[in-house]
């Protein structure tokens, strides 16, 4: 009893409050106030500091995660940011020789390097011994070093569980950096096979870019993140080698359309960027994550990604270092 007539006395204002609302409300002269009633006012003074507390938490912790600038502070250290670019590379089965060539070239380290690193530690005892880091060690260490996040892309075998699946599984373990779509893997699913990793890696990471890229495609690391930096100010860009490539009606043709007819003139697709290797804004990715459903797919990867964005507010860049013409051999 006297620890419930010290908080009364304690929050007194609380008291004279709610008399003088009871009073409004009911129309009483004399209105009694319970303790119930005025511990359920402290109560609620109580959550919202939390409340204001936990607003302003948020508020930082956006700021933290959803800026786009690059900073370090004065010891080096490179602050928590998100990634500039997620990179799809997209391969299939019986090309390990290719993802291998890009591992030693590019992947996991983003400069012409091994697809290990040798690092001397200094040991307790004053010795000194060294580790090889891994192919999965490599790839955090551009993440965190570029902000370039980067992963094979394939699918499952339509006999699931076979010998491609199970070298893949294997391949994955030992270097732990694929993306394994839960979608049969085959030439003609191609365009899903993009749609299904823009719409993944949008879920999974917070980026400002996604980039598709085919698996016989070395990407100069630095050149591109200097490319994509020069964009940060456009919320939605689509960047890629563009053109307009001739749509073919016969069926015996490699690049054949079926759907050849809803082209105007039947004879050039809509602008759209050059297979080998685009790349979408964060906002677009988002876009394609949200429709996946909705969003139809043509015969190519490329003009399918062209065509989800036809009526949107989209800035086409072409990208002349994007186009096959300006790589060396």
């Amino acid at each position: 009893g006297f620890y419930v007539e010290f908080r009364l006395w304690q929050d007194a204002q609380n008291r004279v409050y709610l008399i003088k609302e009871l009073d409004r409300v009911t129309g009483l002269g004399q209105s009694a106030i319970s303790v119930d009633d005025t511990l359920k006012i402290i109560a609620c003074r109580e959550q919202h500091k939390t409340l204001s507390a936990l607003e302003m938490d948020l508020a930082i912790a956006r700021q933290e995660g959803f800026t786009s600038k690059r900073s370090s502070d004065t010891s080096g250290a490179v602050s928590k940011r998100k990634p500039l670019v997620v990179i799809g590379v997209l391969t299939r089965f019986g090309r390990k020789n290719n993802r291998d060539a890009i591992r030693k070239a590019w992947m996991g380290s983003g400069m012409n390097t091994p697809s290990f690193i040798i690092v001397f530690v200094i040991g307790v005892n004053g010795f000194m011994f060294f580790r090889k880091l891994g192919n999965g060690e490599t790839l955090k260490k551009m993440e965190k070093e570029k902000g370039v996040v980067s992963r094979f892309v394939i699918g499952r075998s339509a006999d699931r569980e076979d010998n491609l699946d199970r070298s893949i599984d294997d391949e994955n373990r030992q270097t732990n950096d694929f993306i394994i779509l839960d979608q049969v893997e085959a030439p003609g699913e191609l365009p899903k096979k993009v749609k299904m990793f823009f719409a993944l890696a949008a879920d999974k990471w917070d980026a400002d870019f996604y980039a598709k890229v085919n698996d016989d495609v070395y990407v100069n690391i630095d050149a591109l993140g200097a490319t994509l930096s020069s964009h940060l100010d456009k919320p939605r860009v689509y960047i890629g080698c563009m053109k307009s490539g001739q749509v073919f009606s016969e069926p015996s043709h490699k690049w054949y359309e079926p759907d050849w007819w809803k082209f105007g003139d039947k004879k050039s697709y809509f602008r759209h960027a050059s297979g080998e290797m685009y790349v979408i804004s964060g906002a677009l990715a988002k876009f394609i994550s949200i429709n996946r459903s909705l969003l139809r797919t043509y015969a190519h990867d490329d003009v399918s990604a062209g065509s989800w964005f036809i009526g949107l507010d989209v800035k086409h860049v072409d990208e002349g270092k994007f186009c096959c013409s300006s790589w060396s051999t």
